[in-house]
């Protein structure tokens, strides 16, 4: 073997163990995530999720959909922990800033704000790129307590869109609805919806466009199922955009591939390399 091979050997046993190096340093972290008694915003636990998150984020040639069982079961595991460490966080600052009179004066509190700034604005250039008129109505499933896509795309990129905001807590629908309850414009244009998408059904043919966040469907199976009901209720030729993961970023995020999108023809992908974590898919209704 030549030298030139032996370089390649040489530099793919330095990628194995460069991955291998990251998922024992994503490994330790989640061992000490899932000893908490809380995840609820602490000191501790920021720091934590600092850490994994810069493991994540830098581009990486690790491809979750090849880690083992075992690995795929932590992985798993690490999502649905970081789900609701940031459903927590959110409901954190929601409440924060539901105290003020007019919250969204103040909405820079949330220390990831500047980041749902560029997810909002990737999101709606990745619509304008692709020839999509702005909706006059659109559908955001899963937006929780703290709904920042929705308000940044309604203050910012969409000043005449109505959103229908849906997410199965309803006590998150109330501290969200509290966020714009003092902006006559935001509140007519802003609905939040108490269900589960699964039971929406001919509604979502009235919709231009859906928005669905990362964290709906969190396992696999559930993923698919909710991509399958847009499916089969989205009107032909209306958009979804959903987010996924890139890299070692799918230790954060649940990651979408093309053939989960059955029914849909896929677009359009993004994938930042900056600290917007999410990738982001834009499909068309077939």
């Amino acid at each position: 073997m030549g030298k030139g091979g032996d370089n390649s050997v040489a530099d793919q046993a330095a990628i194995n163990a460069a991955e291998q190096a990251l998922l024992n340093d994503i490994l330790q972290i989640y061992e000490r995530l899932r000893k908490l008694e809380s995840l609820r915003p602490c000191a501790l636990v920021n720091s934590l999720f600092t850490q994994l998150v810069r493991l994540c984020t830098p581009p990486s040639s690790v491809d979750v959909r090849s880690l083992s069982e075992e690995q795929q079961v932590m992985r798993s595991s690490l999502i649905c922990i970081c789900g609701e460490a940031e459903g927590l966080l959110e409901r954190h600052y929601a409440q924060i800033l539901g105290r003020f009179p007019d919250p969204l004066c103040h909405v820079g509190l949330f220390p990831y704000y500047p980041n749902y700034e560029k997810l909002a604005l990737l999101e709606y250039s990745m619509l304008k790129g692709n020839a999509v008129p702005v909706p006059r109505r659109l559908a955001f499933v899963g937006s929780g307590p703290l709904p920042l896509t929705s308000l940044v795309l309604a203050t910012k990129h969409m000043p005449s869109t109505c959103f229908d905001n849906y997410d199965l807590d309803p006590l998150a629908n109330e501290m969200a609805r509290r966020l714009v309850a003092g902006r006559a414009d935001l509140a007519r244009r802003m609905a939040f919806h108490s269900c589960n998408v699964m039971h929406v059904t001919g509604q979502l043919a009235e919709y231009e466009v859906v928005f669905l966040a990362a964290l709906v469907g969190v396992e696999k199976r559930d993923k698919l199922a909710v991509l399958r009901h847009l499916a089969k209720y989205m009107a032909p030729g209306a958009v979804l955009l959903l987010r996924s993961a890139h890299g070692a970023r799918g230790f954060l995020y649940p990651v979408v591939d093309d053939e989960d999108l059955e029914g849909f023809e896929p677009v359009s992908v993004v994938h930042p390399t900056d600290e917007v974590i999410n990738s982001v898919v834009l499909a068309r209704k077939r």
